[in-house]
């Protein structure tokens, strides 16, 4: 069953059961199908229709999600749109994409004026203010009734544009069975219920928060907590007085969290699962969760857009035991660690990740070449290093574009931020590769401390020294206020790399 077609269901069975709470607005399952509908039949008159792109270029709120489901409902495509683009970026992905509407928040109409007669394929525009306007007049006007678009297996629900952390950015196309399948994965493997109250705070333009923690509660007929962005104290009021369930942030924000005194008297009794995704928990963190919230189970998501984005999970009896670990592979998937001819290596032994599963992309949006590379006889080619170990747990390594080879000997910027993350003082750690006319290659680090502390670059080093190999030692340490991060929680190591290549 498609997500249209079980939000239906979800709807006519339990109709003033709330399904989502955003700023203090609650609205129920019956309401919100019918503002989707709305919306849906809104563009159908239109003449939008299978293979017809809409954007979304807003904020995290309820009408994200009307719109995202208006579009399964009505039968054409989803765009999501990241809203810290800049307007090149933005220009490129509705330019590329040929998207024919879009809905995008006022804060951003500065960069739809500044892309005003660029856009040749954009037809219709719908801005959504903080007064009642167009948007709001389709959606909670007179009930239109939508024909629900007879999917299939293989149409383009959603078009996911690549972070580009290597790059251009590419539109992963995920069909309506990626986005069902990995719905029922992800819902199987966090045990949810009806009961579950999924508190959202990173962007839902991104595949995770969206596809991964969002549709799968609602397939449960749950509810969907939306915070337009993460506060930490905003944050934590959050979680006690909306009684949240499940919570989903990338590590930096436990981080943050944890440093945040309001977290320590918080009364989180209805709590039951701390997820996190997007980079490498450090052990020391995690210890410090499971410490302060012993009754709280911690789960870890490992995957990418192309996998939508979920391949294995690392659940709470590894929490520590497993440290580093993403864990197993999730139903219906299967996980290779191969080797550069596509052979599959054996345990311990480092390699690229391939995913195989029904929540594989159908490709990239017109890049067959790129599609080509990444997706062999079904197998989604991940660009991730790993390896598996004895208990068939797999271990991410590095990305193979980030992996440091210094005089012949590998390098994985992992395990220096591991490192680095154990010294007390730091908050935040990366790893890049410099260029070092002897050896090649040397690592760098880039260090965040917490607040008010103090550190030398000797002491990082003398740290360093009793953890790792001396070739693995960073040769330049640099201290800054921030990681610079995409929207995802994921570090921009292109841009640390930036001033090298100056």
């Amino acid at each position: 069953m498609y997500i249209a077609e079980k939000l239906k269901l979800v709807a006519k069975s339990n109709p003033e059961k709330c399904i989502t709470s955003f700023k203090g607005k609650v609205t129920s399952y019956g309401d919100f199908y019918r503002k989707a509908e709305n919306l849906a039949s809104y563009f159908q008159e239109l003449g939008y229709g299978k293979n017809d792109i809409l954007a979304l270029y807003l904020m995290n709120s309820d009408s994200f999600l009307i719109g995202y489901y208006a579009c399964q409902i009505g039968g054409f495509t989803v765009l999501p749109i990241n809203t810290k683009l800049t307007a090149t970026e933005t220009a490129y992905i509705l330019t590329h994409s040929e998207a024919r509407g879009i809905i995008y928040d006022e804060r951003l109409a500065h960069v739809m004026d500044s892309l005003k007669g660029k856009l040749p394929a954009l037809q219709d525009q719908i801005v959504i203010g903080q007064l009642p306007g167009k948007f709001e007049e389709i959606i909670d006007g007179n009930p239109r009734s939508a024909k629900i678009h007879e999917a299939t297996d293989n149409d383009t629900a959603v078009v996911f544009y690549t972070s580009g952390t290597t790059g251009r950015p590419k539109g992963v196309m995920l069909t309506n069975r990626n986005v069902s399948a990995v719905a029922e994965i992800w819902s199987e493997s966090m045990e949810m219920t009806a009961q579950d109250r999924m508190h959202i705070v990173t962007p839902l333009f991104h595949c995770a928060a969206s596809h991964v923690f969002s549709i799968p509660v609602i397939f449960k007929g749950g509810m969907v907590i939306i915070e337009e962005a993460f506060s930490p104290e905003a944050t934590i009021r959050t979680m006690e007085q909306k009684h949240a369930t499940i919570f989903f942030g990338v590590p930096a924000m436990y981080s943050i969290l944890l440093n945040t005194p309001a977290l320590k008297e918080a009364k989180l009794p209805d709590m039951r699962l701390f997820c996190y995704g997007a980079a490498p928990m450090p052990y020391e963190l995690v210890k410090k969760v499971k410490a302060l919230f012993p009754e709280v189970n911690v789960q870890n998501l490992y995957g990418q857009t192309e996998n939508s984005p979920a391949a294995t999970t690392l659940k709470d009896h590894f929490a520590i035991s497993k440290i580093g670990s993403v864990g197993e592979p999730l139903p219906q998937t299967e996980v290779k660690v191969v080797d550069e001819f596509g052979r599959q290596l054996d345990v311990e032994q480092v390699g690229e990740i391939v995913v195989k599963g029904p929540q594989v992309m159908k490709g990239y949006l017109k890049n067959d070449d790129e599609t080509a590379r990444s997706l062999k006889d079904g197998w989604m080619y991940s660009g991730d290093l790993g390896r598996f170990d004895e208990e068939g747990l797999l271990y991410i390594v590095d990305r193979k574009k980030d992996m440091i080879i210094r005089s012949g000997e590998n390098i994985y910027p992992v395990e220096v931020e591991e490192a680095l993350y154990a010294i007390p003082e730091v908050l935040e750690a990366a790893i890049i590769g410099i260029p070092h006319e002897i050896y090649g290659e040397v690592p760098k680090a880039f260090v965040v401390l917490k607040e008010g502390k103090t550190l030398t670059e000797q002491a990082v080093i003398d740290f360093c020294k009793e953890r790792l190999a001396s070739f693995k030692i960073p040769a330049v340490i640099e201290f800054l206020d921030t990681l610079p991060r995409n929207a995802s929680g994921k570090v921009l190591k292109m841009t640390l790399r930036e001033p090298i290549k100056a």
